[in-house]
């Protein structure tokens, strides 16, 4: 491995760095974007127990309030809407509240994902820009110059400079992109599971009031 990057050049350090990064990237929201990270079931339980007891006329402590908004994602879109009901406010203001706080969600569901769908946008340009710098080192050399024959070793190495990042480049974008359409579906899916979720508990606190989705 050593003696191909040695042999591709200089070009596929950025090559190098940008995968790490994406790779990372990947493991990162994979992670982050497990539905049991999104909604713990003891969120759920939470959220619902809590409505029951503000049905009930009963109160809810600051504490309850804090410990579910930092469950999860989720969390957070569900203590927006308890904590408005239990300071009374009415279905409108509760909305407006919960669209503020729907949209940091968001945030934190697409976080990085720019990046690795730009990363596998620049990859084969920096391949193609390798390629350029190993077609240069050829058509430069002395030999080419001077019109004589010219080395045949840097004229191995000026090929080699060229395939390896042509390949390294297609090697990073086209798994890149790949795992950007995957992770955005993910996305997706769970602001959908988020919505859904939050509809229901929006049902339940404010029975009365019709949500046109």
């Amino acid at each position: 491995m050593y003696s191909i990057l040695l042999s591709a050049g200089w070009p596929i350090w950025p090559l190098l760095i940008i995968s790490v990064v994406g790779l990372a990237i990947v493991i990162e929201r994979a992670w982050y974007l497990r539905k049991t990270q999104i909604f713990p079931s003891n969120c759920l339980e939470s959220a619902y127990s809590m409505a029951n007891s503000l049905s009930q006329g009963k109160s809810l402590t600051d504490e309850e309030l804090a410990t579910l908004k930092q469950s999860s994602p989720a969390g957070a879109l569900f203590t927006s809407l308890l904590k408005e009901k239990s300071q009374g406010a009415n279905p409108e203001m509760a909305l407006e509240e919960l669209q503020v706080t729907a949209q940091s969600v968001w945030l934190k569901l697409e976080r990085y994902l720019g990046i690795l769908a730009t990363i596998a946008t620049i990859a084969p340009l920096l391949g193609l820009f390798g390629t350029v710098v190993g077609m240069i080192e050829i058509f430069g050399s002395q030999g080419a110059i001077s019109g004589s024959a010219g080395s045949p070793q840097q004229l191995a190495h000026g090929i080699s400079v060229a395939l390896y990042n042509t390949a390294f480049g297609l090697l990073i974008a086209i798994p890149a992109l790949a795992a950007w359409r995957g992770l955005r579906a993910m996305a997706n899916q769970r602001q959908r599971e988020c919505e859904e979720f939050t509809r229901q508990l929006f049902k339940k606190l404010y029975p009365s009031y019709s949500v046109n989705s």
